[in-house]
């Protein structure tokens, strides 16, 4: 039978999981290094036949070995830093490029002949190949963990309201292993956090004491991390003892900043000695940055309005001869500004089927309403929604400059309202797709939905345009959450 460790007995062994998964990645990486080595080499060869054979060899071997090297002692192979977003890629370009600069520097002071046809062909292939291999490892990760596998265990301790909002956004993200096992925090009986889809089951967290008992509960519960919902519960100096005395155990603490919906790359350290601080950048609401939004707008939408002009031209007389009506269906929106416009869809209804909306409309979805199995919804109706086909004319709208390919969802004067949260939306131009689009379309609910399109506002980049384009065309394809 396992006990719990003692304060003096501590226990700081790696889980084997851990092992396996940091000795597959290492595997990924030593690959990728060899092929875009040795690939370069076989190039070479062809453009500089005058360089030895062994010396190339011996470039290639030394390069290698300090490039793995380099990988691994910047803490690549970091569970923290595997599967986090774009920083694991950033940490392996940085170290890449700093190894060859080195590899250059090195061989400019020595006099040596590196190849520099061998060099220009092994830098960037070999990030590449690194890139490559370490999104198949991280999909192997995040699919393992979503089977239940290779799981790190978290008390979560701090104000109710604090662990209950700490507990749903890690829920929300499974891909990040943290399975919440147990909760310390004022008030009994279990935390049940709210449904992240509307065909979700809410999960419960069982509350195992007050906050002063994290530490004993942490180690009767054998957690990995423990998890401070915020330090308004506790000060400063009780944390820096929680640490001390979580030692022994091997088990970490991790403090939340009790910040929501900022992007990582907004937050910086500020080291300011014996506290350090948290540093939010300000979103970047600049002009140069629109106006490149808005050049790829019309481009895009230009580009697409060609390509699809026979599928628009069948569609629309699809709905004209299966159903009485118009093709197309116009709405007022939302904008930019809070200024309305008037947004373009394929009619997917049946005529009037706005004065039927109450009857069908459950009481309680709010702004972001949308109801499956509709009766209003006609055949073609149907099969249009289902691929996103009756959103195709917006492409006129972001043309036109009302709209943009990708922004929050366009509200009707109905459903906007003088909350902060919804006036924020309106600081961009509404978008044909979205973060709320392709993170379950109709199958979320209206909170998780709202917060999704004041996240995509206050973190905007083009970077992440490009990236909810490229989920929006996968998400078509499966057709999730469509209705």
């Amino acid at each position: 039978m396992t006990t719990a460790p003692s304060l003096t007995t501590p226990s700081l062994s790696t889980p084997r999981w851990v092992r396996r998964v940091r000795v597959r990645v290492a595997l990924a990486d030593a690959l990728a290094v060899y092929t875009a080595l040795f690939a370069a080499v076989a190039v070479a060869v062809r453009y500089e036949p005058d360089q030895a054979g062994a010396d190339r060899a011996a470039t290639s071997l030394a390069l290698m070995a300090g490039w793995l090297a380099a990988l691994w002692l910047a803490g690549s192979l970091s569970l923290v830093i595997m599967g986090a977003g774009p920083h694991e890629f950033a940490r392996v370009t940085t170290v890449t490029l700093a190894v060859f600069g080195t590899a250059l520097a090195i061989a400019y002071l020595g006099r040596w002949d590196l190849g520099r046809v061998q060099l220009v062909i092994a830098l960037p292939l070999g990030i590449l190949l690194l890139g490559a291999g370490r999104l198949v490892m991280r999909r192997t990760l995040v699919a393992e963990r979503r089977a239940g596998q290779h799981l790190t265990r978290a008390l979560v301790m701090g104000s109710r309201r604090g662990v209950e909002h700490l507990i749903a956004d890690v829920q929300r993200t499974p891909q990040s292993g943290v399975d919440v096992v147990a909760a310390c925090t004022d008030g009994g009986g279990a935390i049940s956090v709210g449904q992240v889809t509307r065909g979700g089951a809410p999960q419960e967290v069982p509350v195992v004491g007050e906050v002063l008992d994290a530490v004993d509960r942490a180690a009767r519960h054998h957690v990995d991390f423990v998890l401070v919902a915020g330090s308004d519960h506790v000060p400063p100096k009780e944390l820096q003892r929680l640490a001390w005395r979580l030692e022994p155990h091997g088990t970490r603490l991790v403090v939340s900043a009790g910040l929501t919906d900022v992007a990582p790359n907004r937050v910086r350290v500020w080291p300011i000695p014996g506290t350090p601080l948290v540093h939010v950048k300000q979103p970047g609401f600049t002009a140069p940055h629109w106006r490149l939004k808005r050049a790829f707008d019309v481009v895009a939408s230009a580009a697409l309005i060609v390509a699809f002009a026979l599928p628009l031209a069948v569609t629309a007389l699809a709905i004209r001869l299966t159903s009485e009506g118009p093709a197309l269906f116009r709405q007022t929106r939302v904008g930019a500004g809070g200024k309305h416009f008037q947004v373009l869809k394929f009619r997917s209804m049946v005529l009037g089927a706005e004065a039927r909306l109450h009857d069908v409309l459950d009481g309680d979805d709010g702004v972001y309403y949308k109801v499956e199995h509709d009766p209003r919804v006609t055949r073609v109706g149907a099969f249009i929604r289902r691929y996103s086909i009756d959103e195709l004319p917006q492409l006129f709208n972001v043309l036109a400059g009302s709209m943009s390919l990708v922004g929050p969802r366009p509200l009707t004067p109905y459903d906007h309202t003088a909350d902060v949260e919804m006036a924020r939306r309106t600081l961009v131009k509404p978008g044909m797709t979205g973060l709320w689009q392709v993170s379950g379309r109709s199958a979320l609910t209206p909170e998780h939905s709202v917060r999704l399109d004041v996240y995509y506002v206050e973190n905007w980049s083009m970077v992440e345009d490009l990236r909810i384009l490229l989920r929006t065309l996968r998400a078509v394809v499966a057709h999730d959450g469509a209705y």
